[in-house]
């Protein structure tokens, strides 16, 4: 994956499940587990903003921008920028307030759970079987907000109870935190949205009982335009909605829950999956609006139903992994400075040059760290710390870790790479 961009968690791999209706006629979008057994993992690329500039040593963030609370650092490293030039002299970009300030820093983190009404492709209601073709997000609504996500559990790098990614950036900033410091999400659920898509745009396979869906895959470039807003006012997508409604704002890190929704690219099914990415939808700065762009912190995650991927991919982790890459990369890199690292290689095999924590993990065995609470099973992704990018030995992290909570995921910095892995 290149920045700057939506980025996605990549699946190692598939097994196979037994689905529904196989005494059924089939619809010629309708997929079996068949099908998806050979489908490899996928990262996308979509460019939320031109360049900016800044002040890329600002101890308290981004300049002129309304957005969620931010700071600024550095570090330094020999590596190559993305267009091959050696640099030495490198920024990032995080949520919240400095850890040497210490106290709690809580975030609003609305969740807008969105539904999928599949049409036919003339839009009128589709039915297969004599069932309609509409996936519920509703019953996983109560299990996010239940997940560590949003909760509280235990963690080795805080003496007391805290939520997932929180645990992660004390343990990044472990050596020149206060013990006080905290990043938290105040996780509120918001009015419900549909996207409607049109047959052709689509692929689904039904649940056992034969009801809509099992899991929906759905055309990349046709999700995005359906997701984002044209313009300031449209209310048309989920997005656009939940922000006229004043459901999400500027200062919330906002997500858009779907049910089992993963996304293909090249106009094509089997170029699949990607199971969320985190972005920012914006607004230009004008003189009407104080001359500073408002940029709207976004990320999109599917639930993912147990048994459909490999590797224990499953529930929360890609809810995990954007969330836990927003707090390291809020603004994916859009500026062209902050969270572009040297590039770095994988033990995945994922080459590339941003802070996209939860890249670096995804596909590796033990890449999810399983936490039991509220009833459930929880299955968070494990994320690369700030000390695997800096090439730093030793690191500086909480025990001299590259990554969290399963510091045995990663035991060494990444090594130094030329452009493009080269």
């Amino acid at each position: 994956m290149k920045k700057p961009g939506l980025t996605a968690p990549v699946i190692a791999g598939l097994v196979g499940i037994c689905l529904a209706g196989a005494g059924l006629a089939q619809e010629s979008d309708q997929m079996t587990a068949t099908e998806l057994l050979n489908a490899t993992g996928k990262s996308a690329v979509i460019t939320p903003h031109a360049h900016l500039n800044g002040q890329a040593h600002a101890r308290f963030g981004i300049p002129n921008i309304d957005s969620l609370v931010n700071f600024n650092g550095h570090y330094f490293a020999d590596g190559f920028d993305p267009n091959g030039n050696p640099n030495t002299h490198w920024y990032y970009n995080t949520v919240g307030n400095p850890p040497q300030q210490g106290g709690t820093t809580t975030i609003n983190a609305p969740v807008v759970p969105v539904s999928l009404d599949l049409r036919n492709a003339d839009g009128s209601i589709r039915y297969v079987n004599g069932q309609r073709l509409y996936s519920d997000v509703t019953p996983f609504v109560a299990p996010i907000m239940n997940s560590p996500t949003f909760q509280n559990s235990n963690y080795s790098s805080s003496a007391v109870a805290t939520q997932f990614s929180d645990s992660i950036q004390r343990a990044e900033y472990f050596s020149n935190a206060k013990n006080d410091w905290h990043t938290l999400l105040a996780g509120s659920v918001k009015t419900s949205r549909v996207m409607m898509l049109l047959k052709g745009t689509y692929r689904f396979a039904l649940n056992t009982d034969g009801s809509c869906c099992l899991f929906v895959l759905v055309d990349i470039n046709t999700f995005v335009n359906e997701l984002f807003p044209a313009v300031a006012t449209d209310t048309t997508t989920p997005i656009g909605a939940a922000e006229n409604a004043g459901d999400i704002t500027t200062k919330d890190m906002s997500t858009f829950l779907f049910p089992n929704t993963y996304l293909y690219l090249n106009g094509n099914p089997n170029d699949c999956c990607v199971l969320g990415f985190h972005s920012y939808d914006f607004e230009p700065a004008t003189p009407t609006n104080g001359n500073v762009e408002h940029r709207y912190v976004v990320n999109y995650s599917s639930w993912i139903t147990a048994g459909l991927f490999r590797g224990g991919f499953q529930d929360v982790t890609a809810l995990s992994h954007e969330i836990s890459e927003t707090y390291n990369d809020p603004f994916v890199a859009s500026d062209g400075v902050h969270d572009v690292t040297p590039w770095w290689l994988a033990p995945n095999g994922n080459c590339q040059d941003d802070l996209e924590s939860g890249d670096v993990i995804e596909g590796l065995p033990h890449a999810v760290f399983p936490i039991t609470m509220n009833g459930l099973t929880y299955h968070p992704q494990n994320e690369a710390l700030l000390q695997w990018f800096e090439f730093l030995s030793p690191s500086d992290a909480l025990g001299g870790a590259y990554s969290y909570p399963d510091t045995s995921v990663l035991t060494s910095p990444s090594a130094p790479q030329k452009a493009g892995c080269q």
